[in-house]
C-alpha cells in the first residue's frame, strides 16, 4: 500500500484482455471506433484461449474473470494453465474454480486475501505472480460444450525484480477418490528447491456409509529439509487448521475459512492460507493430512455396521487418549461410550499454493475430466453464475 503514495520509476500499469489481449501501450479499445467492441468471447469446446503473453519482467497483481452459468463437470473441465519464463510445463495447472478458491464446482460469496467473489457469479484474483523473462497464461474449455460468453482482464505490471530473490507462483491440483484407508492424503507431493508453502484450499465428500460421522479429525503434516518418517510440522485436526474448533460451520476470513458446510448433502469446503506465518522450505516440502474422523461408540457401531471402512486410532475418556491403533482393539456393544478417532476412506480434493525459486517444477500434470468431474453431479446446487 505504501506504493500508492510513494514516487516509482520503471513500473508501468498493463491490462491484457480481449480488448487488447497483449497488453500494448496505446492499443485498447480499438474495435468497433472504441465503443465496446470485444469485451468477451466465445469459448468453443476443445479451445484454448491465452488470456496473457507478455515478456518480463514484472507481476501479475490481479485477474477478473466471468463465464455462462455451468454445471460443476463444466467448470472442472476449464484447465487454467501459467508459464513462467517461456518453460513449456506450466507452474499452475489447476480447475478454473479451484484455482479461485472455489470449491466442489459451487460458487460462493468469498473475500479473502488472495481471492474473492463478490456476489457469487465471479473470479477474482489478487495472489502475486512475479516473472522475470516472459509471462503466459492460458484457459482451456477440455469439454464438449461450448461456452457464449468469457470476459476477462489480467492487470498486471512491467517492473525490474531482484533475479536472485524472486520467487515463481505454483497451484498443484490433486483429487483421491477414495482415499486409501490409513494412509495419509497428499495435498503437495515432494517438491524440491528453496520456497514458501503460501496456502491450501480443500473438499471433502463421503459415501452415506459414514452416516452422520464427523469427518475433521485428520491432521495436517508438512515434511520439511529432509524429512522422512516423521514431519517436522503437525497440526491437531482438520477444522483446528482453519482456525475454529469442535466441528465446522460455514465462515469467511481473511485467511482462513469455510464455505460449504453440508453435513446432510456430506460435503465441506474450507481453505487455509499462511500469510500470516508462511512456511519456509530450502531443499524440499511435502505436504500431507490424514484420512481420519471421529464418533462416539454408538455413531460408531452404525458406521461399522454399514460396512463402511474404518480403522480406530484412539479413544478419549475424559480427556485420557488411549492409543487403539497398534492394537487388536475390536468395537462391540461392550466397549466404553466415549469418543472414537478412526481412519476413514473419503473423496478429498485440494489446491496447494506456493513459491518456488524455479519456474517449473516436477509435479505431475492436471488429472484427465473424468478424474476431475467424477460423483460431482450431487454437488450442482446453489451454482449462482448468471
Amino acid at each position: 500500500m505504501n506504493e500508492l503514495y510513494y514516487k516509482t520509476e520503471n513500473r508501468q500499469t498493463r491490462w491484457a484482455s480481449f480488448e487488447n489481449p497483449l497488453g500494448l501501450k496505446g492499443k485498447s479499445a480499438m474495435e468497433n471506433g472504441g465503443a465496446k467492441g470485444r469485451a468477451f468471447k466465445r469459448f468453443e469446446a476443445k479451445e484454448t484461449k491465452t488470456l496473457l503473453d507478455t515478456d518480463g519482467p514484472g507481476v501479475v497483481d490481479r485477474i477478473w474473470l466471468t463465464i455462462d452459468k455451468s454445471s460443476p463437470e463444466m467448470l472442472r473441465s476449464l484447465k487454467l494453465e501459467m508459464f513462467w519464463d517461456h518453460e513449456e510445463k506450466p507452474a499452475v495447472s489447476v480447475p478454473l474454480p479451484d484455482f479461485f478458491c472455489m470449491m466442489l464446482g459451487r460458487l460462493n460469496k468469498l473475500e479473502t486475501v488472495f481471492f474473492s467473489n463478490p456476489e457469487g457469479r465471479s473470479y477474482n484474483s489478487f495472489i502475486k505472480m512475479p516473472f522475470l523473462k516472459h509471462a503466459r497464461i492460458t484457459l482451456t474449455n477440455e469439454s464438449d460444450t461450448p461456452l457464449k460468453h468469457i470476459f476477462y482482464d489480467i492487470n498486471y505490471t512491467l517492473m525490474p525484480l531482484d533475479e536472485d530473490k524472486t520467487l515463481y507462483l505454483h497451484a498443484f491440483w490433486n483429487r483421491e477418490n477414495p482415499t486409501q484407508l490409513t494412509k495419509d492424503y497428499t495435498i503437495l507431493p515432494k517438491v524440491t528447491g528453496k520456497g514458501v508453502f503460501a496456502g491450501v484450499n480443500m473438499s471433502v465428500r463421503w459415501d452415506e456409509k459414514y452416516a452422520g460421522a464427523w469427518f475433521g479429525e485428520g491432521e495436517i503434516k508438512f515434511y520439511i529439509d529432509g524429512d522422512s518418517e516423521y514431519p517436522t510440522l503437525c497440526g491437531t485436526g482438520t477444522e483446528d487448521y482453519i482456525g475454529t474448533a469442535w466441528g465446522q460451520g460455514e465462515f469467511v476470513n481473511m485467511t482462513q475459512g469455510c464455505t460449504i458446510a453440508n453435513k446432510e448433502n456430506r460435503m465441506y469446503a474450507f481453505y487455509r492460507f499462511h500469510t500470516c506465518d508462511p512456511i519456509y522450505f530450502d531443499t524440499d516440502i511435502v505436504a500431507q493430512i490424514q484420512s481420519m474422523g471421529g464418533e462416539d461408540k454408538y455413531g460408531l457401531l452404525k458406521v461399522m455396521e454399514n460396512g463402511a471402512p474404518v480403522k480406530i486410532v484412539t479413544s478419549d475418556v475424559d480427556g485420557n487418549l488411549e492409543h487403539l491403533f497398534l492394537k487388536d482393539f475390536k468395537l462391540d456393544q461392550n466397549s466404553t461410550d466415549c469418543w472414537y478417532n478412526f481412519y476413514h476412506e473419503m473423496d478429498y480434493t485440494s489446491t496447494a499454493y506456493f513459491y518456488l525459486d524455479k519456474p517449473s517444477s516436477n509435479l505431475p500434470p492436471l488429472p484427465d475430466i473424468q478424474r476431475r468431474t467424477e460423483g460431482l453431479q450431487d454437488c450442482a446446487k446453489d451454482i449462482t453464475t448468471p
